[in-house]
């Protein structure tokens, strides 16, 4: 009884599935056949009235809406097209309701080409000029859609003046919610060909955008917002334009709203519009209009970002405040605000397993701070250089590399500073090591210089001791044959000083690199910078001033060198060449 009962079951499910597959074909083939009639009435009459051609238009957009399966291909097939271009080009009553056809075809990739060569686009572009809002969303998303990644097309629509009118659509229609997201849209596609750029910097698109900003109903809009922003920031044309607009301030305050959440989308939101604002401070005039003397709103709200606990705002405030050091005016009114203590207080956050970045924008905004001499009196007494040292300790070379230009620029013209840190044991000992870093060019060089900076900024025995017994003038002589011109001379200099200073602390490490022969390749070498050569002859002068050390420059006949350069076409050299002669004893 029971098996009779299954088998019943399973005959009845039998029936019920066939049935519905049946009925589904049916509905298919009812769907297909209707869609096929359509095209076909469209294609062989060019006498169809209105009426006639929309019921057929109908039936095409309902296939295309339900997602018919290869619909826009048929569409294609059927030949159509141009009888579409037609009514679009005649500017009849369906226009509006072809363009929404063509919209939906061309959400097919395989279809734009064909509607490309049909002339579609070319018909559309004037309709952009409509004043019905719904002719405007269909013919918008109908370009876009066929133009998309294909950056001729692209090029052609902007040489068409499509740019002025989506500017003026968005400016029309500021509320028209998916029409300004297809003239956003179709901007976001166009900015980067620089033809569209140009014809952007002519027309006042910022206060525009700034409208659309404040009023992004959500996080996809403000992205498609802020990458315009961000690509048309690039033109030092735009940066002032965005300042005079208040872009700044309108990125600021969107931050602001945006801040203390932790949605992704809101916290990429505030990524971008921080970035931007970094970007924009890059031009000097937008820079100096967003600083304001230091009351200036973006100013005022780089500086809340420099405390906030969000890593990327910390970020972009420390760059920000780079930024906006780039004149000796704006650094000391700075300083006078109040700006680094800020500044140190993130960096020392940061120390232990902190941000590399953000450390490396921290070092980078008080290098540049630093700049201005009264400045680094000042930082110096508030104990900057102390407590930047604290970063001694990190392992991260781009860190390293920033620590040693800031000392480096601390110490530039401070000679209690140089002493300090030229006395200072534990720095040494850290600067002889990244002297030797041998995956980072870049610390090597600056570890050679810093030292290099103590002594010249110094002039003092202690430090050139220090130097002498830390191993440092072996890098200073390595830092001589370097292959840039500034770096020989700081070299050049520093050991020259040492050995004005301290003779009996430098011969050894001198003899040991031979440094005598290395500075008399140094005057033959017909392709040397005369100025590396005029630093070398003073190094010999103080050298020679040992009766040891000028018997040794005697023996190596380091006169003949100099003789060749009395008659050199830099007056300069040639006397001071003379000079070094006299000092050895021979006035020939």
């Amino acid at each position: 009884m029971g098996l009779w009962l299954s088998e019943a079951s399973e005959d009845v499910v039998s029936i019920v599935v066939v049935f519905t597959s049946n009925q589904s074909k049916k509905q298919f083939s009812s769907s297909a056949n209707s869609l096929n009639d359509a095209l076909k009435a469209i294609s062989v009459s060019t006498e169809l009235i209105d009426e006639e051609l929309k019921c057929h238009l109908d039936t095409v957009l309902t296939a295309l809406l339900e997602k018919k399966k290869d619909a826009a291909v048929e569409i294609v097939r059927s030949g159509i097209l141009p009888t579409l271009a037609q009514a679009l080009r005649s500017k009849s009553s369906l226009s509006c309701q072809v363009a929404l056809v063509v919209a939906e075809m061309a959400r097919e990739a395989a279809v734009r080409e064909p509607c490309i060569e049909a002339g579609l686009v070319k018909v559309l572009v004037p309709h952009l000029n409509s004043n019905n809002q719904e002719m405007l969303l269909n013919t918008g998303r109908a370009i876009g859609r066929i133009c998309f990644d294909n950056s001729y097309q692209q090029e052609q629509l902007v040489q068409t003046g499509v740019i002025p009118r989506l500017v003026s659509i968005m400016r029309e229609y500021p509320e028209n919610d998916p029409l300004v997201n297809v003239c956003l849209l179709a901007l976001c596609n166009l900015v980067d060909l620089d033809s569209a750029r140009e014809a952007l910097a002519e027309l006042d698109v910022a206060d525009v955008l700034t409208i659309q900003l404040k009023r992004a109903p959500d996080a996809e809009r403000r992205h498609v917002i802020l990458e315009i922003l961000g690509s048309l920031g690039e033109s030092d044309i735009l940066k002032l334009q965005f300042a005079e607009s208040g872009v700044p301030e309108a990125l600021s305050e969107m931050i602001r709203g945006l801040q203390g959440g932790s949605d992704p989308h809101d916290l990429c939101s505030i990524k971008i519009a921080s970035n931007l604002i970094v970007s924009l401070l890059l031009g000097d005039e937008s820079m100096q209009k967003c600083f304001g003397e230091g009351s200036g709103l973006v100013y005022q709200d780089v500086l809340s970002w420099l405390q906030s606990s969000n890593t990327q705002l910390q970020l972009s405030g420390a760059l920000a405040i780079a930024n906006f050091a780039r004149n000796d005016s704006n650094c000391v009114k700075m300083l006078d605000l109040g700006v680094v203590p800020h500044i140190l207080t993130l960096l020392e956050q940061h120390v232990d397993e902190g941000d590399v970045s953000v450390q490396h924008a921290g070092l980078s905004a008080l290098r540049n701070l630093a700049i201005p001499a009264t400045n680094k009196v000042r930082m110096l007494e508030d104990g900057v250089t102390e407590r930047i040292k604290t970063l001694l300790r990190s392992d991260m070379p781009p860190v390293q590399f920033k620590l040693l230009g800031t000392l480096r620029m601390m110490v530039d013209g401070q000679e209690e500073a140089a002493l300090a840190l030229g006395r200072d044991a534990v720095l040494l000992a850290r600067i002889m090591e990244w002297c030797e870093a041998k995956d980072h060019a870049g610390v090597r060089g600056e570890a050679s210089r810093l030292l290099a900076a103590l002594i010249r900024h110094s002039r003092n025995p202690e430090v050139v001791r220090a130097v002498a017994r830390a191993d440092g003038v072996r890098h200073l002589i390595c830092m001589a044959t370097s292959e840039h011109v500034i770096m020989q001379n700081e070299a050049l200099v520093a050991l020259a000083i040492a050995s004005a200073i301290d003779i009996e602390s430098m011969k050894d490490p001198v003899r040991e690199a031979e440094l005598l022969h290395m500075l008399k390749k140094m005057l033959e070498d017909s392709t040397g910078a005369v100025e590396v050569k005029f630093s070398a002859l003073g190094l010999i002068c103080s050298l020679a001033n040992s009766g040891v050390m000028k018997d040794e420059l005697n023996t190596m006949n380091m006169r003949e060198s100099l003789i060749k350069l009395t008659d050199h076409s830099s007056d300069k050299l040639a006397s001071q060449a003379s000079s070094v002669l006299t000092v050895l004893g021979d006035t020939s």
